[in-house]
Parts: structure tokens; sequence; C-alpha cells
């Protein structure tokens, strides 16, 4: 349970959030550009995560923060603030997938090693440290968007049920269907891959496109003055 103190956090932090909202509906140029700027990095590591490209999962976001700044004045306040902006982000990286024509390949580490036993054993416990963290972003990758995307929002971005509901636009009881039938193939394949020869390692895989591209969590640049 979320404490007594963490909720009045959230409480103060969509009224902040609903402020600068209406500022920009009012007019104010410079608004949207700090709202945003208030939730960037967690909504970039959601669209890193649901499109599984950091040139695709960009490309989305600002997508995102364009549709979300057309679309100001629509905002009912049936949410917060923050949830509405990732409902927007999502659907502009399920969007962007659905139009690409190939999927993206998947790697996965040798079988012996630790982040390959833990996440046989239980999928959804694999982002405590950064192999876990590879694993299952490689392997959310194989997921169909609409299972990636609700994995994502429960197990990952600890969004109850009905937040995830609220920000994928779903009933609750889609969500866990789509959690359940997510987290058993994402241990399905784990499990089956596991004895694939040839395997390679993370650390033989992963080096070069970290060098190149944003990490979770690590958002791109401040978007240019003119989108906001």
């Amino acid at each position: 349970m979320r404490s007594r103190r963490g909720e009045e956090r959230r409480v103060l932090d969509d009224s902040v959030d609903r402020a600068l909202l209406a500022r920009h509906v009012d007019g104010d140029p410079d608004a949207f550009s700090e709202l945003f700027t208030r939730h960037r990095d967690r909504l970039w590591a959601v669209a890193l995560r649901t499109a599984g490209d950091p040139e695709e999962a960009a490309d989305a976001l600002q997508d995102a923060a364009v549709s979300a700044f057309r679309a100001a004045a629509k905002f009912r306040a049936e949410s917060a603030v923050g949830t509405w902006l990732y409902r927007i982000v999502v659907n502009a990286c399920l969007d962007r997938a659905r139009r690409r024509a190939a999927r993206p390949t998947v790697s996965y580490p040798e079988e012996q090693s630790a982040a390959w036993q833990r996440a046989v054993r239980d999928p959804s416990d694999m982002a405590e440290n950064r192999d876990l963290r590879i694993v299952l972003e490689d392997a959310l990758a194989s997921l169909p968007l609409d299972q990636r995307a609700a994995v994502i929002a429960v197990d990952l971005e600890g969004l109850s049920v009905e937040e995830a509901g609220q920000a994928l636009g779903i009933p609750i009881g889609t969500v866990k269907s789509r959690c359940a039938r997510g987290r058993a193939k994402l241990a399905v394949l784990l499990a089956d891959l596991r004895n694939r020869p040839g395997t390679a390692s993370v650390q033989t895989q992963i080096p070069a496109a970290q060098d190149t591209a944003p990490g979770v969590g690590e958002s791109p640049e401040p978007m240019e003055r003119g989108v906001r």
C-alpha cells in the first residue's frame, strides 16, 4: 500500500501539473515545456521499454509531446495529468510499432548465468539490477504490443491495475488478462530458449549499444522550444 505521505505528494504534484496545463491552455508559452520536463525521464523510460528501440522511442516521445500539446484543452481531469501523459506516450509507441514492418531481434544471456536463472524462475522480478533489466527488456520486445504495455505499466512502472487501466484506456479486467498472458509468455519464452545453442552473454552484446544510445531513465535532450 502507498503511504499517506506518498499519496499526499502525488496529490500535490498533480495539482502543480494541472496548474501548468491550465496555464498552457490559457496561452502561457512556457507552461507546457515545464510540464513535460517534469515527467520527461519517466516518460522516456516508458517509451524506450514499449518501443524497444531508442530511435523509435525518441520519435514516439516527440509525437506524444505534440499530441499532448494540441489536446491539452480536451483534458477531462478524470485522471492525474501524469497518467494522461503516460497514456499518450504509450499510444504513440504502439502506433509507431504497428507501422513497423519488422520486429526487433531478441538476444539472450548464457543459460548458466545468474540473470538467466532468475529470469526463468520469475520474469516479473527482474528489474532490480542491470543485467536482469537487460534480459527483461529484450524479452519484452518479443511480446505482443498490448501485453507488453500492460506488463510494463503494472510490473515495471508500479501502477495499480486501476491506474494502468486509466493509462492504457482499457478495462481493469483487460489489464489483468493481458498481464497474465504476458507474464506466462515471458516465463515460457525464457525457459524454452535457455537450451538454444550459441547464445552470447549480455556482456558481449550490450556495451556497444550503450555507447551510442541513451539507456532507460536517460531522456533525450530537451525538446526544441517550438514543440512544448
